[in-house]
């Protein structure tokens, strides 16, 4: 079953070969490919040039481990005849490192980090916490790709430029004789390097099941909260015995460089687990062979096989040896189990419960999940196969082994045993001395079980033809297994009971269905047998029984919801009409609607885990669908504080009837409550990735109504994926235009490496005569002309503006610059710093020459590029303070000029530091 992904071609059975490289080898390919320039939108070159990230295929494997600083082999060491020993060792199947930030990213603490869109976001935009398809991640093999890989994130992730790597460092403190300070240099270059396979599980694996019986703390995983690398660095045990621990140390506490609402991310484990052999505990800062991404911890982490992932500290900074478990705040409050009984209430009142030992988790317990038949999979009856292939993965805790897997087609009454793969065990045959991505290949010494297993079992088709469902369970070496039953409990974590697909007979096949669907996706029988009011507890999971007469109640009810939150405070009289609700539709003071219910949502915009962008994009909205989905019943029973009102049934009704209402006619056609649609009526193609767009308006008499230096929202329906979808944008058509509206557009395409520009693609498949949705105006700039300036509820005076941008960012830009030109009674002067990749890359290119060659005494255009041909005469590199300083105009009487900018976020935040340390203060910087 595996051979495909495990067996290697003789071509390159040197990369698994006993190639030896030393920690100084190391070290040199790193100093090597830090030097080299880097462009900020290009993947990172290794040591050979080479910028390719997509790994086409296993034969070319060698190219992915040059991103890992590996370098390039001697010439005595490759030879491939004596690697027959190491032919089946897994290795990392193909993988794309994502080099763009995704959309949803940007204006996020998370800006900086390319992610693969694939992932299914748990916790709305930020933090960032994911899983991929549960099809996607099995497929992928035993390995699981860096960018499928899943991501439990508190925060924001630390930013790490390539250069400051090997000089991250890390503290060794506490009860210990001879107290450390390493770099990541020293951790390379001075302890023995391990390459070890390991599986890590985040605690909420599955706890979307435990959610439908009633809502916990955590957020909705699904069944992919599981991933499978190899790790190299030293093992954590070799670091810690140069520090010289004391006799009275019993706990390594670590934490992180992740700055959260409680301080940095921290826990702890026991000294003893990290001293001993079959534990394999390391330090980590490669994964499947190249360098660490932001996401999983780069540039250092800690890695526990076989305990929860919440163990594992990523971006590690601090390690302390103490007496006593970890006193910090993420140790205390998160990762247990407690008592089935214990509700929210009672743990918010008695702190007993969280410092409670007992109930913090640590091993992962017995696991396993069905992944094929996939959820809504369907089954043809009339297909000439005689049987199925189910298949899934199975997991324990504390390097115990699984020892069977079980499947029952009649609810558990009896069972089949399945057959079990070890794709870890292929490692253990390999030669002593054999090294692998610079670490010994370090699996043969330990008889711990450290990674998942794969399950499979073929099914007559007759028989799932004639049951409900597929149940399965594990086991493990000590006899541990899944129970049938849920066990829930205040945080959600550890759910493993028995993992049930469901059979429905539909016409002439069979569809499957798995208990969920994560985040807050629709689908999975448990959603459906809730919304039918059956019992998921009951003695046959809320369904129907079969057998039964069709006209009785055969649905075992679901008793009354216990302890139900009350997010009402009942001193609150006041009902809230449309008029007020739309007055805080806005960034400063938003409300929200959960449930017929207004809230204020002012006091989370600094401290609300999504950041304020989650806040500001549900004012005056009703966001109940992702409020309810969401958040635990902890953070609802904290809205009683927050809310301020009850919306009157005539706004409810409004709300509804707005969306499918059509806006009256007027002289402007936006409004910044409600979305009205244009239609589109041209599309010219600008270059081989820009597009005009151009709209047409509700009556041609109209104007769009939009200030200079606002900008508007769009909303439009993707004609391939049917996916909504929404973002900003600043036309560059002429305000006093009317009947239509003009959109330069930069089409990011799909590449062999990275999925394309979801909006951009799907507004390049909008045919003629379709209609997006407008919303606006929005910003906090108007330009009302002549030096006049409005931000947000301040008006100031300007004498010139220094504009500085990057790719699509001029749209904004040049709607403020065209103002102050067309109008021969505005003296006010601007400079314009553009930012582009390549000549083809200027957009606007005719217009802004045209502008600097009629109004020389008005405005300065400066393109500065970071690809130029050999022909370019302009500015090269990036917007840096010495192209700053050359061209910002000197405002009169010292004052400085107004900033505007608009770009790529690393722009954006490059410009804000360099301008800060020039003296310009918050109120002379615009970001649009």
């Amino acid at each position: 079953m595996f051979n495909s992904v495990y067996q290697l071609k003789k071509k390159s059975r040197v990369i698994a070969s006993g190639w030896s490289f030393s920690p100084r080898s190391l070290i040199e390919t790193f100093k090597t490919k830090n030097s080299a320039s880097l462009d900020m939108a290009s993947p990172i070159s290794g040591p050979n040039g080479d910028t390719s990230s997509h790994i086409p295929s296993r034969d070319s494997f060698v190219e992915n481990s040059k991103q890992a600083a590996l370098p390039t082999p001697p010439e005595s060491d490759k030879g491939d005849d004596d690697c027959n020993d190491l032919d089946n060792i897994p290795l990392p199947p193909p993988s794309v490192n994502p080099t763009k930030v995704l959309d949803i990213d940007v204006g996020t603490p998370d800006a900086h980090v390319p992610r693969d869109p694939r992932l299914i976001r748990l916790t709305g935009v930020h933090p960032f916490n994911v899983e991929a398809p549960l099809s996607a991640l099995f497929d992928s093999g035993f390995l699981t790709p860096p960018e499928l890989f899943y991501v439990r994130n508190h925060g924001a992730v630390p930013e790490v430029q390539d250069y400051e790597m090997l000089d991250w460092s890390i503290t060794v403190e506490g009860l210990v004789a001879n107290p450390l300070t390493l770099t990541l240099r020293q951790i390379i270059e001075e302890f023995e390097q391990v390459t070890l396979p390991v599986t890590l599980v985040c605690a909420g694996n599955r706890r979307k099941e435990q959610n439908q019986i009633r809502k916990s703390q955590g957020f909705s995983w699904g069944a992919a909260g599981v991933s499978t690398s190899l790790f190299t660095g030293p093992l954590l045990a070799s670091v810690i015995a140069a520090a010289r621990p004391r006799r009275n140390a019993r706990y390594l506490c670590m934490e992180g460089a992740d700055e959260l609402p409680n301080g940095n991310y921290g826990t702890s484990i026991r000294l003893s687990q990290v001293y001993d052999p079959n534990r394999g505990i390391m330090l980590a800062h490669k994964m499947n062979g190249e360098l660490l991404r932001p996401d999983h911890g780069r540039p250092l982490r800690v890695v526990v096989p076989s305990m929860i992932g919440g163990r594992s500290v990523k971006w590690l900074k601090r390690i302390i040896l103490t007496e006593g478990p970890s006193e910090n705040w993420y140790h205390i409050y998160d990762n247990r189990v407690l008592p089935t009984m214990v509700t929210p209430e009672m743990a918010k009142k008695n702190k007993d419960w969280w410092t409670d030992e007992r109930y913090a988790i640590y091993d992962l317990s017995v696991n396993s999940a069905i992944a094929y038949p996939a959820h809504e999979e369907k089954l043809s009856l009339e297909t000439t196969k005689e049987e199925y292939n189910l298949k899934g993965y199975a997991y324990a805790g504390a390097g115990r082994r699984i020892t069977r897997v079980e499947i029952s087609l009649d609810k558990g009454r009896s069972w089949i045993l399945s057959s079990v793969e070890y794709p870890e065990d292929l490692y253990r045959s390999v030669p002593e001395d054999a090294t692998l991505f610079g670490g010994r290949l370090d699996v043969g010494s330990r008889d711990a079980c450290l990674c998942w297993c794969f399950w499979s079992l073929n099914i007559p088709v007759a028989a799932l033809s004639a049951a409900d469902d597929i149940v399965v369970r594990a086991m493990d070496d000590s006899m541990n297994t899944q129970p049938r039953d849920t066990y829930w409990s205040v945080l959600g974590m550890m759910h493993n009971s028995w993992f049930r697909v469901a059979i429905r007979k539909e016409g002439g096949h069979l569809k499957f269905e798995h208990p969920t669907q994560p985040a807050l996706q629709k689908g999975g029988w448990m959603e459906r047998v809730k919304n039918e009011g059956g019992d998921l507890l009951g003695p046959n999971w809320g369904e129907k029984v079969m057998g039964q007469d069709s006209t009785t109640d055969a649905v075992v009810k679901a008793p009354k919801i216990r302890d139900v939150v009350k997010m009402t405070n009942d001193s609150v009289k006041k009902t809230i009409e449309i008029e007020e609700l739309r007055s805080h539709d806005n960034a400063t003071e938003p409300w929200f609607i959960v449930e017929g219910e207004v809230y204020d949502g002012k006091p989370f915009l600094e401290e609300h885990p999504g950041g304020a962008t989650s806040i500001i994009s549900a004012a005056g909205q009703d966001a109940t669908d992702e409020f309810v989905g969401i958040h635990s019943e902890s953070a609802k029973a904290m809205m009683p504080k927050y809310h301020i009102g009850t919306l009157s049934p005539a706004a409810r009704k409004a709300l509804l009837e707005q969306a499918a209402s059509k806006k009256e006619p007027s002289e402007t056609f936006l409004d910044p409550r409600a979305w009205c649609q244009a239609t589109l009526i041209q599309k010219k193609v600008v270059s081989w990735d820009t597009r005009i767009f151009t709209f047409e308006l509700d009556n041609p008499t109209q104007t769009l109504g939009l200030p200079v230096g606002q900008h508007l929202l769009i909303r439009i329906q993707d004609e391939k994926t049917g996916e909504v979808i929404t973002r900003p944008y600043t036309p560059i058509s002429n305000n006093s235009e009317k009947g239509v509206v003009h959109l330069l557009v930069k089409v990011y395409f799909d590449t062999p490496t990275t999925p394309g520009g979801k909006m951009t693609t799907a507004m390049d498949r909008l045919q003629m005569g379709h209609t997006a949705s407008f919303k606006g105006p929005v910003g906090k700039l108007v330009y009302h002309g002549q030096g006049v300036v409005s931000l947000l509820d301040n008006r100031i005076n300007v004498t010139s503006f220094l504009m500085i941008c990057g790719g699509s960012g001029i749209t904004p830009i040049f709607q403020v610059l065209r103002a102050v030109l067309s109008d021969p009674r505005d003296s006010t002067t601007c400079v314009v710093l553009n930012g582009n990749r390549t000549e083809e890359d200027i957009l606007c290119r005719e217009d802004l020459d045209s502008f600097a060659a009629t109004y020389p005494e008005k405005c300065n255009i400066v393109h500065t590029l970071t690809k130029p041909p050999e022909r370019w005469q302009g500015e090269t590199g990036r917007i840096g303070w010495d192209l700053i300083k050359r061209y910002y105009p000197q405002g009169g009487e010292g004052r400085k000029p107004l900033a505007l900018i608009c770009g790529p976020e690393p722009l954006e935040k490059s410009v804000k530091e360099l301008l800060t340390a020039a003296g310009w203060g918050e109120s002379d910087m615009v970001f649009f």
